[in-house]
């Protein structure tokens, strides 16, 4: 009951504020997360995650020596998205200049981030307001307490995020399947390059109140990789991940508030992996019980193949898997003598292993792809009437 409440924004005003916030937030993460998965850089959104550390004990502390209240939610974000970009420009900065790969770019900037950040947070103990500070939130994720004007700020985030990811989508998908094309048609691979990382970078400061700087690696890449069982289309994989995200963040949300004491954080990203995993099973395309049930059938087309060639050279079949298939579809007796079926049904597949073997002479770059394996019905290739130029030169009449 109490879990049905939360579905239904029903927990508490609170509670209906974290749900929208998480659910926004999941959507313009995943959606992010996307171009950096099909760009092949999923580290860089662990190093941004990292480099927001700095910033938000460098916002707590010049709040508190102006007299603020170090808490503020909006300072503490804009401090963290000040480090996150110093984050970003600096692994560019090395990648680019220095004979340094990207991911020892992005292991340089995020333990030296995260370094100082756990630097300044000792140094936040010692001051007087220190120990109020309550940053150690934004590590794991809290959002007791969230105010209207800080799902404001969080909702604000998220559909900047997707507005810009539904102007730039073309270009960034451009870059990131293949940089060079890009360039060709004239993109500035780098502003765009850029452009993707503020993006995920807007996510990552977006989502420390919610899941913090340690979880929201998991919304920027999890639901991408989800979405990707079931699309194999780029334009569908952006707003499946962040459908995906934005499920996850509205169910982690529900089931946070209606068990006392659970943290919304990790509840999100434990029921993304949840997604992750039914989508890894039960995808109907890309799935593992998909493929398995594929490999089966090619497997039974083959025993049935290669039993009914065994039945027109009149060799006796020893493979029960085989038999039993054949006998299955009435082709064989229990003692693998084959019936009438059997023997017409062998006769065509030996005729139409003739009509392959003319078919591959014939076009040489059906021979040399493999695509066509002897397999696949020659009715669903060719066209009657060169089916029946290939039974002309075998030297039987055409068929009708």
């Amino acid at each position: 009951m109490a879990l049905l409440e939360a579905l239904f924004l029903q927990s508490g005003y609170n509670a209906a504020l974290v749900a929208i916030g998480a659910a926004l937030l999941g959507f313009s993460a995943g959606s992010a997360g996307s171009f950096l998965f099909l760009r092949k850089r999923a580290l860089v959104s662990d190093a941004v995650a990292h480099a927001t550390l700095p910033g938000v004990a460098l916002a707590f502390i010049v709040m508190v020596t102006l007299g603020g209240d170090g808490r503020n939610l909006f300072g503490l974000l804009l401090g963290s998205a000040v480090t996150a970009g110093l984050g970003l420009l600096a692994i560019e900065w090395i990648s680019r200049r220095t004979r340094l790969s990207e991911d020892a770019a992005i292991g340089a900037v995020l333990g030296v981030f995260f370094g100082f950040g756990v630097v300044l947070l000792t140094v936040i103990q010692t001051m007087s307001s220190g120990r109020q500070a309550g940053l150690e939130s934004f590590l794991l994720g809290s959002t007791a307490g969230m105010l209207f004007q800080d799902a404001l700020v969080i909702a604000g985030g998220g559909l900047f995020s997707v507005l810009v990811i539904w102007l730039l989508k073309r270009p960034m998908t451009l870059v990131s399947f293949h940089a060079d094309y890009a360039a060709s048609l004239g993109y500035n691979v780098r502003q765009i390059d850029l452009a993707i990382m503020g993006l995920v970078m807007a996510a990552t400061v977006v989502g420390l109140k919610i899941v913090g700087l340690i979880l929201i690696v998991a919304m920027l890449i999890i639901p991408s990789v989800t979405a990707r069982f079931w699309t194999n289309r780029s334009g569908r994989l952006v707003w499946i991940a962040g459908a995906l995200g934005g499920v996850a963040g509205y169910l982690g949300a529900a089931l946070s508030a209606s068990v006392p004491d659970l943290p919304t954080g990790p509840i999100i990203v434990l029921v993304a992996a949840a997604l992750f995993t039914l989508s890894l099973l039960f995808a109907p395309a890309r799935g593992v019980f998909a493929a398995a049930i594929r490999h089966r059938r090619f497997q039974a087309r083959v025993h049935r193949r290669q039993g009914l060639l065994a039945l027109a050279a009149q060799h006796p079949i020893r493979e029960g898997y085989t038999l039993r298939l054949l006998a299955r579809e009435g082709l064989v007796r229990a003692d693998g003598v084959p019936t009438l079926d059997g023997r017409a049904e062998a006769a065509k597949v030996v005729r139409d292993e003739e009509r392959w073997t003319i078919a591959r002479r014939i076009h040489q770059d059906i021979g040399l792809s493999g695509q066509y394996d002897g397999l696949t019905p020659i009715e669903e290739v060719f066209t009657p009437d060169e089916i029946a130029e290939f039974d002309r030169r075998l030297g039987a009449p055409e068929a009708v």
